[in-house]
């Protein structure tokens, strides 16, 4: 009991810092090579969002950093029009804190917070069952890279290459995150 204890407190730990991963010149892939389903049930290719700079965002609706989707909202509503989309996938692999189906887990993100940026069905984000798109994550910059909880953010370029990852403990409107953001836009 101690020692699972201990591991999860160690992965409190490291799932809370505000550490960032940044990729490196060398990588295999574009995100551009994934695909989710939407929370609606239809294909949502990445490709669609070609040209734009995105921030993948795993998201669950019973989590301490729930209220990071409040910023993420504004970071939408405000970088949208530069060319950036934020894409919320819903997981459960954190602590059981997205227990919903899609239409609970939409009703909740436009009822509470008005989102209007894309979002996904339901993924595992972690592990050998997780989403394709995350396991390119983590091959591409590591297991330091890996989501170690809910609201684990990746920065894409407008080229589909993974830019750099940011911990839980990131704020949407965080200096770090707002910066690496408004470089990846000015980059054409």
């Amino acid at each position: 009991m101690k020692n699972a204890l201990l591991k999860i407190f160690s992965l409190g730990l490291i799932a809370f810092s505000p550490a960032i991963v940044r990729a490196g010149a060398m990588q295999t892939g574009s995100a551009f090579d994934y695909e989710f389903t939407s929370i609606d049930g239809k294909p949502m290719p990445l490709t669609t969002y070609k040209g734009k700079v995105l921030l993948v965002v795993n998201t669950a609706s019973f989590c301490g950093f729930t209220k990071q989707y409040e910023g993420l909202q504004s970071l939408y509503e405000k970088y949208e029009p530069k060319g950036l989309v934020v894409v919320g996938v819903p997981s459960n692999d954190f602590g059981g804190q997205e227990p919903g189906d899609a239409g609970k887990i939409k009703e909740f993100c436009t009822g509470t917070f008005g989102i209007t940026f894309p979002m996904t069905d339901k993924y595992p984000v972690t592990g050998a069952s997780a989403h394709p798109f995350y396991q390119w994550t983590v091959k591409t910059l590591g297991d330091k890279a890996a989501p170690g909880w809910n609201f684990h953010k990746y920065l894409i370029g407008r080229d589909g290459k993974l830019i750099a990852s940011f911990q839980s403990g990131t704020a949407p409107d965080g200096k770090e995150l707002l910066t690496a953001i408004e470089q990846a836009l000015a980059n054409s």
